[in-house]
C-alpha cells in the first residue's frame, strides 16, 4: 500500500470547535481531523491542555521531542489559547462558535454552564451547530456532573475490570493507559458524523452524547445481557480451564504465547494435534470429539500445553504456516511497529515532528479509498490563535488588544 497518497478528506469543509482536554473527547478531535475536518482545539492561555505536561513533569515515560500522550489524541488539529473566564475570551469563542460546524467538549455541565458554553448558550449563537459531549456517567441522573476517568467510570464501573479479573484473584488486572479513552472518541467521532448527515438530509443539528460508563456496558454487553436474562453471573473460566481446549493461549519454550480460535474444534483437531506433534490425541476417546474434549479439558489443555512448551515460537510460526484455522502470535507494542500488515495497510502512518525527524501514531480505525488518515502533528499549545482570529474576522489591532488583556495566547 502506499501511505503516501493524500488522505481521503470526507469531511472536508466541515469546522470543528474542541473545548476539551485530556484524551478522552480529544480523540474524537483527531479523528475528526483526520477524515479531514477543521479541527481548532481551544486551550487555557497559561495552562493548556493539562495533558501537556505528563512527560515534561515526569509522571509517563518519554524519549526526544515527541509528547506521545499528546500527539495521538490531538494530530491534525489548529491549537488556539482562549481564556474563556473573561467575557473578551469568550466572545473569541462564541465568534469561532458562529463558523463552525461542530462543537466537542469534555467539560462537566455545571463548568460549561458557568462559563456560559452550555447547549443553549452555544446554539444562541450558531443555530445549525451539532453539540457533542463526552462525559462519565451521562448526562441525566444525579451522577451528571461528576468527574470520571476511563479507569473509574469504564474499566471498573462499567464491568470491563470484573470481566476480566481471574477466578480467585486478588485483584483485577491494571487497565493500560486510556484504554476506554480512545474508544470513546472514536464513538464520539462516529455520532458527530451521524449527526453531520442528519443535518445534511433534515437542516436539523443534534446533541450528540458518549459516556465512559456506557461505553464499557457496550464492550461487555454478552455478559450484561446474559446477566439480566439468567439472573447470575456469566460463568467465568481461566485458560486453564477454558470450555474448548482450543479457543485458548499457549505458552512456547521461549516464553512467547499463541493463541488459537478454533470455534469448530471437530473440523480442525485432527490438522491440529498433527501440527503439535501429537496425532495419538486424535482418536483418543478423552479428546475425540467437542463433548468428551468439554469433560476431560483440564487434562486436554494440560497436554496440549506441553507440547507447546517443548519448542519456540519459530517451530511454531513454521509448523500452523498452512493451517486454516484461525490463530495468531501475541504481540508486543515493539514489534507491531514491524507488523506486516500494520505496514501494508498505513496503520502506523509516519509523521513529520517539525523538529527533522518522524515518529508513527496509529491511524484512526476506519479508512476510506484504501488510504491512511492521519498525516500532521499535534500542534503547539497556542500555536495557530493569530490565524484563528483573522480568519474569524478579528484585525491585528483587536488581536493585540486582546493579547494585551490575557484573554488569548
Amino acid at each position: 500500500m502506499n501511505t503516501e497518497q493524500t488522505p481521503s478528506p470526507v469531511l472536508d469543509g466541515i469546522k470543528v470547535v474542541e473545548v476539551a482536554a485530556w484524551t478522552f473527547v480529544p480523540t474524537a478531535g483527531a479523528v475528526l481531523a483526520d477524515w479531514g475536518a477543521d479541527v481548532i482545539k481551544v486551550e487555557h492561555p497559561e495552562t493548556g491542555d493539562p495533558q501537556r505536561a505528563l512527560i515534561s513533569s515526569g509522571v509517563v515515560a518519554g524519549a526526544g521531542s515527541v509528547n506521545h500522550f499528546v500527539e495521538q489524541p490531538n494530530r491534525g488539529k489548529r491549537s488556539v489559547g482562549i481564556d474563556m473566564r473573561t467575557p473578551e475570551g469568550l466572545e473569541v469563542l462564541m465568534r469561532l462558535v458562529e463558523t463552525a460546524d461542530v462543537f466537542i467538549t469534555n467539560m462537566l455541565p455545571s463548568s460549561r454552564k458557568k462559563l456560559g458554553i452550555d447547549v443553549d448558550a452555544v446554539q444562541a449563537r450558531n443555530p445549525k451547530i451539532i453539540y457533542a459531549r463526552g462525559s462519565g456517567y451521562g448526562p441525566q441522573g444525579d451522577e451528571a456532573d461528576r468527574g470520571a476517568y476511563d479507569l473509574a467510570a469504564y474499566w471498573s464501573r462499567g464491568g470491563i475490570a470484573d470481566g476480566y479479573t481471574g477466578i480467585g484473584a486478588e485483584y483485577p488486572p491494571a487497565q493500560r493507559p486510556a484504554f476506554g479513552d480512545l474508544f470513546g472518541g472514536f464513538a464520539i467521532a462516529s455520532g458527530v458524523a451521524a449527526a453531520l448527515f442528519k443535518r445534511e438530509r433534515t437542516g436539523e443539528p443534534s446533541v450528540v452524547d458518549v459516556s465512559l460508563l456506557h461505553l464499557a456496558m457496550w464492550q461487555v454487553s454478552t455478559d450484561i445481557v446474559g446477566a439480566g436474562v439468567t439472573g447470575s453471573a456469566i460463568p467465568k473460566f481461566d485458560l486453564a480451564d477454558m470450555p474448548n481446549p482450543v479457543a485458548n493461549i499457549f505458552r512456547t519454550g521461549d516464553d512467547r504465547h499463541v493463541s488459537f480460535v478454533l470455534l469448530q474444534a471437530d473440523r480442525f483437531w485432527e490438522g491440529f494435534c498433527t501440527r503439535i506433534g501429537r496425532p495419538d490425541m486424535v482418536a483418543d476417546e478423552r479428546f475425540n470429539g467437542m463433548g468428551p474434549r468439554f469433560v476431560n479439558r483440564a487434562e486436554c489443555i494440560a497436554e496440549i500445553r506441553g507440547e507447546f512448551a517443548k519448542h519456540p515460537l519459530e517451530h511454531w510460526e513454521k509448523a500452523f504456516a498452512d493451517f486454516d484455522g484461525v490463530w495468531d502470535v501475541v504481540k508486543t507494542p515493539v514489534e507491531l511497529h514491524s507488523d506486516p500488515a500494520a505496514i501494508a495497510n498505513g496503520y502506523l502512518p509516519q509523521i513529520d515532528s517539525g523538529n527533522g525527524d518522524t515518529f508513527a501514531l496509529v491511524d484512526s480505525p476506519v479508512q476510506f479509498d484504501l488510504r491512511p488518515n492521519a498525516k500532521t502533528r499535534a500542534p503547539e499549545h497556542g500555536e495557530h490563535t493569530e490565524l484563528a482570529l483573522v480568519e474569524a474576522g478579528y484585525d491585528w489591532d483587536e488581536i493585540a488588544e486582546l493579547k494585551k488583556t490575557g484573554a488569548i495566547r
